[in-house]
């Protein structure tokens, strides 16, 4: 195993970042590709000189490898967040569907196993709950969120007509709410929105009546559910969901984190943006069953850590 060579798409981003270095951790050789629009260099600075990893600053979309010595193809390249879905709409639609068809490509010449990071927002505001697999999603086109959640969608099925069409080995996750350290501040989610407004002393903001729900997974808990399905052999599903399934509202939310930080702020209520999902909570019962993953960070426990990387990046220590 340690001779294999993986690429990575986004791989300078939040969650890439984190899957490089448990990819290097168990001796892979890594090439990322990444145009560092919403990722960054110094994600991989402290990986890039010491170890078997090659940066490659180009879109996903147009990519072209300068060879085609890879085991294991993997596309996180995305802005994913909300902040993101106006201004980078068509970037988004193009890195979902030609980065994706690109990639697939790439996997397809060079033999490669093939995984998609797909995104619970396939799943829309959701009528059924929790949300398995099979759930098909009530998800609207015509909406402002409709570029990423149909950007997705367009990346499965590109991901689905690969492995019918030319028996590629694929796999497909669909990622819950993640956070934790190299996360963007801006990033728009309430995370890092509440990780802000504690670092400025101000009221945390919370949209609606805050009884809206969601299930925070922490990263490394993520990428050791994606390494893990990466490198699963014959798996009995091509889908799997990724995330921490304990639901909380986002009041509660509100309260741990100010519990977590020390830092009593209080909550300001603001209208709840369009098309804001209402409940998200993943069932893990097939990756608990295919790769035996569950969660093994606790929430207080991730905020903790999130918080003491968020006060080192407001000090310039990173």
């Amino acid at each position: 195993m340690g001779s294999q060579r993986v690429l990575i798409s986004g791989g300078a981003g939040f969650v890439g970042s984190h899957l490089v270095e448990r990819f290097l951790q168990a001796g892979f050789a890594v090439d990322v590709v990444d145009n560092l629009a919403t990722g960054h260099r110094r994600n991989l600075a402290h990986l890039l000189e010491k170890h078997p990893v090659r940066l490659f600053v180009a879109d996903a979309e147009t990519f072209s490898p300068p060879n085609l010595e890879y085991d294991l193809v993997l596309h996180l390249a995305s802005p994913a967040s909300p902040v993101d879905f106006g201004p980078r709409a068509l970037e988004i639609l193009r890195v979902n569907s030609q980065g994706t068809l690109n990639l697939l490509e790439i996997a397809r010449r060079s033999g490669a196993r093939f995984l998609f990071a797909s995104t619970s927002e396939v799943y829309g505001d959701p009528e059924v709950h929790p949300q398995t697999e099979e759930y098909r999603g009530n998800v609207d086109p015509l909406g402002p969120r409709g570029p990423y959640d149909e950007g997705k969608r367009f990346g499965e099925a590109a991901t689905m007509t690969y492995h019918r069409n030319f028996g590629l080995d694929v796999r497909i996750v669909r990622i819950f709410n993640t956070y934790g350290p190299r996360m963007r501040l801006d990033d728009g989610r309430v995370v890092p929105n509440f990780l802000r407004s504690l670092l400025e002393h101000r009221p945390l903001t919370v949209y609606g009546d805050g009884q809206q729900t969601r299930s925070f997974c922490y990263v490394t808990d993520l990428v050791e559910g994606l390494f893990r399905f990466a490198l699963l052999e014959n798996p009995r599903w091509r889908v799997i969901n990724l995330g921490n399934p304990r639901e909380i509202t986002i009041l509660e939310l509100a309260e741990i984190i100010q519990q977590v930080t020390g830092r009593r702020v209080g909550v300001e209520f603001h209208p709840l943006p369009p098309q804001d999902p209402r409940r998200r909570q993943p069932n893990i019962q097939r990756a608990q069953t295919l790769i035996q993953w569950t969660p093994q960070v606790s929430l207080e426990e991730g905020l903790r850590r999130t918080w003491e990387w968020a006060l080192r990046v407001s000090k310039g220590a990173l």
